[in-house]
């Protein structure tokens, strides 16, 4: 499974997950990505066959399901970007990656 992880995501999240052997991205690595709508990354990520992370529930949530090759919801609350928080996330990514293999579905984290 290949992850695309939403701009509010430091591309350092990306870099230690690949780190361990998984392909993921973020938006704050790809210039091209920064600041556009989430449609559009949407549809990069379908592009790519990579399932976006994002805590943006109410932008992603409603988007048709061909539009994206798979959503990871973020709790915001459970999974803090601090600190103490983004090892916390990034164990939890690398667990849900190493578990999974329903591309095209809509999950949380």
């Amino acid at each position: 499974m290949r992850l695309l992880l939403d701009e509010m995501y430091p591309g350092r999240l990306a870099e230690q997950l690949r780190d361990g052997g998984h392909d993921v991205v973020a938006v704050v690595e790809l210039p091209e990505l920064v600041g556009q709508p989430d449609a559009e990354v949407a549809g990069r990520a379908r592009a790519e066959d990579r399932v976006v992370v994002t805590e943006n529930v109410v932008d992603y949530a409603p988007l048709d399901a061909t539009a994206h090759a798979g959503l990871l919801l973020v709790n915001a609350r459970r999974w803090p970007r601090t600190r103490a928080g983004l090892p916390r996330l990034r164990a939890a990514l690398a667990t849900w990656l190493e578990t999974q293999n329903d591309q095209g579905a809509v999950d949380w984290l």
